[in-house]
This record gives C-alpha cells, structure tokens and sequence, in this order.
C-alpha cells in the first residue's frame, strides 16, 4: 500500500495528472459519447429486478458526502483514529467542490434517462456542489461519489494494511460497486466514474503524504 501514497512532485502524481486530463479532453470533445451512450443504453433496457435495485440504491447513497464526513467525524473522536479521521475529512470537502468546479468548466449533461428501477425512499442524490457555477447540478463529469469512494477505499486499506496486508485490498471492492451503482442508477456515464476514480487517487495519494498518515502505524503499535 505504500506506493498508494506519495507526494505531487512524484512521478505517480504527474502520471495521474496526464491521464485525468486526457480523459477529460475526450469527454469534453466527445470522442467517448459512442462508447458512454451505448453502456448508458444498455443498463437503462435492463434495470428493474426489485432487489438489485434496492441493493443499488443503498451503495450509490453510501457515497454521498455526508454519510462519509459522518464516518470521519467518528473517526476524528477516537484518539487512534484521528489522522485517518483528519485525512478523510479534508480529502471528501476538496474532492467534493473540486469535482463540482470540474463539472461546471466540463459541463456534460447527464445521461437523459429516466431511472425506472424500484423506488426507493431517498432521493437519489447528485453531489455537486460549486458556489458562483450555475447548470453544475446537472453536470457529469466527472463523478464525485467515485471520488469519494476511493478515497474511502485507499484511506481504510491504508490504515489495516500493516495488520492485514493482504486482506486489505479487499475495501476496493467498495469504490467499484460504487461507480457501478451511479452508472445503474442513470447518474454517470461510465467515464464519468473513471474520472472520478483517477481525481480521488490523485488526490488522497498528496494529502495522505502531506498528513503524514503513514504515522498512524507509529501510533497503534503504542
């Protein structure tokens, strides 16, 4: 887990940074509509199985932003806990405007279909969030839940890595079923989640490396 942390003057930052900015020059030209448009096609034609749909719906609301400083407030009480409390708090505010401002300069619309799974009893929500940036609400590049959830994901294997080093990877499986669930519900296209994920690496790999979270291993062996 250690190479998932490192510092924007590395190598692994400047990678990210190339490769976010190549996929958001393809969506901003459209170079990806074909492939985006027929995945979107497909799902929307094959929704509506009761509890996959209820299933869906209760991972994609995990990524909402409050659920996820709630975790962090939590984290933040517990004196062992604080730096990752700390990291993830600070990382899901910047991820969540950082992705709002993208969207407002990107401006893609969402998918323009209507979700006709089960109904669920909490609207399922958007995350954007850009002061001064009108029409970014409707925006869909790129996904701040995917940001979001894989910051969730390095962050927690981060921290249980040295106790389980192999078991640890397994908290990926959560930004993935994330992402996938905002394609199911009709929310992104899947380049949108993409982005999203690459954004949320980017962006914990720094700050992990700039709150020292690495120390959290010094502290649980007191």
């Amino acid at each position: 887990m250690q190479n998932w942390i490192f510092d924007f003057r590395s190598r692994s930052f400047v990678l990210l940074v190339i490769l976010f900015l190549i996929i958001l020059v393809l969506v901003y030209f459209e170079v990806t509509k074909r492939f985006d448009d027929s995945i979107i096609l497909f799902v929307s034609e094959n929704v509506g199985d009761p509890t996959l749909d209820i299933i869906m719906q209760i991972i994609t609301e995990s990524g909402d932003p409050f659920y996820m400083l709630g975790f962090g407030v939590i984290a933040l009480i517990v004196k062992k806990t604080r730096r990752i409390g700390i990291t993830l708090m600070i990382l899901i505010v910047i991820s969540t405007l950082l992705t709002g401002y993208i969207k407002c300069g990107v401006d893609r619309d969402r998918p323009d279909f209507d979700y006709e799974g089960v109904d669920f009893p909490v609207q399922i929500s958007r995350d954007t969030f850009a002061m001064f940036c009108e029409g970014g609400f409707d925006a869909s590049f790129p996904s701040g839940h995917a940001a979001r959830s894989i910051i969730f994901g390095i962050v927690l294997a981060y921290a249980l890595s040295e106790r389980f080093p192999r078991w640890c990877y397994l908290l990926f499986a959560y930004p993935i079923l994330v992402s996938i669930s905002r394609i199911y519900v009709l929310q992104h296209f899947p380049m949108d989640v993409i982005g999203g994920t690459i954004l949320g690496i980017m962006l914990t790999g720094v700050l992990a490396y700039r709150t020292k979270l690495e120390k959290f291993f010094d502290k649980s062996k007191t």
